[in-house]
C-alpha cells in the first residue's frame, strides 16, 4: 500500500472515530448554522503570541441592556379538582367586618391507588322455591380477568408510552400497595388485550395501504430465541406512516430483508418515501410504487463529513439550509402552489448540488466521509428530486423517525421481546399509542374506553374505536 493510500485510510479512520465519539458523547442535533470565517481571524488555540513591538489598542465600549420582563408563572389548570383550606386569624374576629381575602394556590400530589371493586349480586328465590333470581354479571372485555379496563390501561400505557417494563411495575405494586403480581399473569393480560384489539390494528393496516403516500423506516429489536432463551435474535420493527391520515403502523418481522415490506405493501399504489436502503429500491420496481428520497438522510452524510472536509461539507449544508428555509415559508399553501414553488426554487438548487458533487467527487477520495456523502447524494438523486413533483410530499422522513423514538427508549428499558409473537404484539401497542400521540388523543382514556366498548358482545363498528 502506497503512502497516499495509507494517508487516505488514516483520514477515513480518524473521521470515523470522531463520528463515533460524537454519537456517544456529543449532542445529536443535525441542525447546521453555516458561518463565514474570516481568513485573517486568529485561531483561539493557535501558537501566536504578540511581540513586544506589537501595538495593542484598547477601546471602551458602553451599552444599555434591556432586561426582558418575566412573564410570570403559568396559570394552574382550571380543570383540576380544588381542595380549599380557610385559615382564620388567631385573634377574635366576631365583631370585625370582612373586607376581602388573600388566595394562594399551589399543587399537591395524591398518589394513585388500587381499589377493590366488589360486585354484589343478591340472590332471590321465588315462592315455589324452584327458580332463583339473580342479576347477570356485567360484560367484561377479558373473561374472568381480575384487572378492570382502567388497570389494564394503566399497565399498558406505563410500558409502551412511559417505557416502564412489566417487571418494574410489578415491583412498584409490591412496594406501594403490598400486592404481589406474577409476571405470567401480567403477560397473560397483555396477550388477551392484543387478541381483543387485533381487529382495530388490522383496520389501521388497511387504512395505511389505501393511502397514496406512505413513509417507511425500520428499527431493530432484540427477541429471545425460542429454542435457546439465553440468546437473542435481531428482529425488526418496520414502521409505516400515512402523513395525510396520520396513522402509524408498526409491523414486526424476523429480519431486515425484502420479504416483510413486500408482503405488507402487496397491491399498494402510490408514493413510498424512504432512505437509501437497497431493499426499498427493489420495492420500487413493483408496479404502481414511486420511490421518494429523504433529504435529511442525504444531508446527514455531509454533516458527518464536517471534520473531514469542512469547506465542502459546509457548502453542501448551506444549500440544504436554503432549501429548508424556503420550503418552510410555503407550508400554509395548498399542494398545487407548493409544487410550483418547489419546481421554481428548489429544483435548481438540487440540480446545482448534483453537478457540484459530480465535479468535486472526482478529486475526493471515494472512501472518505465527504466522498461517501457525494456518492450517496448522486445515487439517491433521482428519488430526491421527486419531492418537487408533488406538494403533498414531505422533504424528508423526519415524521416517521420521530415515531420510532419511543421504540428506542423502550428498547433500552425492557431490552428484548420474549418471542417473535411478542414482537408483533409490541408492534400493535406501538401502533395504537403512536397514532394517539400524533392525533393528540389521551392514550390511557382511549385504551380504557376501547376495552369498555369491546366488552359489549353486540358491538360491531370497529371504525369508531380507531385512535
Amino acid at each position: 500500500m502506497s503512502y497516499d493510500d495509507l494517508h487516505i485510510e488514516y483520514e477515513r479512520l480518524k473521521s470515523e472515530n470522531e463520528y463515533l465519539r460524537k454519537m456517544i458523547f456529543g449532542a445529536q442535533t443535525e441542525r447546521h448554522a453555516v458561518t463565514e470565517v474570516d481568513s485573517s481571524q486568529l485561531n483561539l488555540f493557535g501558537t501566536y503570541a504578540p511581540l513586544e513591538e506589537d501595538k495593542i489598542e484598547t477601546e471602551s465600549i458602553s451599552y444599555e441592556r434591556k432586561k426582558k420582563k418575566h412573564a410570570g408563572r403559568n396559570k394552574l389548570p382550571q380543570h383540576l379538582p380544588v381542595e380549599e383550606i380557610t385559615i382564620e386569624p388567631e385573634a377574635d374576629t366576631t365583631e370585625l367586618k370582612k373586607i376581602g381575602e388573600e388566595i394562594t394556590e399551589s399543587l399537591k400530589y395524591t398518589p394513585a391507588s388500587l381499589v377493590v371493586l366488589r360486585i354484589i349480586r343478591p340472590k332471590y328465590v321465588k315462592k315455589n322455591q324452584e327458580e332463583i333470581l339473580i342479576a347477570p354479571m356485567p360484560n367484561r372485555a377479558i373473561h374472568k380477568c381480575i384487572a378492570e379496563p382502567s388497570l389494564l390501561s394503566y399497565i399498558m400505557v406505563n410500558k409502551f408510552v412511559d417505557h416502564q417494563p412489566f417487571y418494574r411495575q410489578i415491583q412498584a405494586f409490591k412496594r406501594d400497595y403490598d400486592w404481589e403480581l406474577s409476571s405470567s399473569t401480567v403477560n397473560d393480560w397483555f396477550v388477551a388485550c392484543c387478541t381483543l384489539m387485533e381487529p382495530i390494528y388490522n383496520l389501521m393496516v388497511d387504512r395505511i395501504k389505501q393511502s397514496n403516500y406512505i413513509q417507511v423506516d425500520e428499527s431493530p429489536i432484540k427477541v429471545l430465541e425460542s429454542e435457546n432463551k439465553k440468546q437473542t435474535h435481531q428482529g425488526y420493527q418496520w414502521v409505516y406512516h400515512s402523513p395525510a391520515d396520520q396513522t402509524i403502523v408498526f409491523n414486526y418481522r424476523k429480519g431486515r430483508g425484502m420479504h416483510g415490506p413486500k408482503e405488507f405493501l402487496q397491491d399498494y399504489q402510490g408514493y413510498l418515501q424512504c432512505d437509501g436502503y437497497s431493499v426499498y429500491d427493489k420495492l420500487g420496481r413493483q408496479s404502481g410504487i414511486k420511490l421518494v428520497g429523504c433529504l435529511v438522510h442525504a444531508r446527514r452524510y455531509f454533516h458527518q463529513a464536517l471534520d473531514n472536509d469542512p469547506g465542502k461539507a459546509n457548502y453542501a449544508l448551506k444549500i440544504f439550509k436554503e432549501i429548508y428555509d424556503e420550503n418552510r415559508e410555503w407550508k400554509e399553501l395548498d399542494a398545487e402552489e407548493i409544487t410550483k414553488k418547489r419546481k421554481a426554487y428548489l429544483l435548481p438548487k438540487l440540480k446545482a448540488l448534483k453537478v457540484w458533487c459530480e465535479e468535486e467527487g472526482i478529486i475526493c477520495p471515494p472512501r472518505s466521509p465527504i466522498g461517501k456523502a457525494m456518492k450517496y447524494y448522486l445515487n439517491q438523486y433521482d428519488k430526491l428530486i421527486q419531492v418537487v413533483n408533488d406538494g403533498i410530499l414531505e422533504l424528508d422522513n423526519n415524521l416517521i423517525e420521530n415515531k420510532i423514538r419511543p421504540l428506542a427508549l423502550g428498547r433500552k428499558n425492557y431490552l428484548f421481546a420474549g418471542n417473535h409473537k411478542a414482537g408483533q404484539r409490541i408492534a400493535m401497542m406501538y401502533s395504537f399509542f403512536a397514532t394517539c400521540k400524533v392525533k393528540n388523543v389521551n392514550p390511557a382514556k382511549w385504551f380504557k374506553q376501547t376495552l369498555d366498548a369491546l366488552a359489549d358482545p353486540e358491538f360491531e363498528n370497529i371504525k369508531l374505536l380507531l385512535p
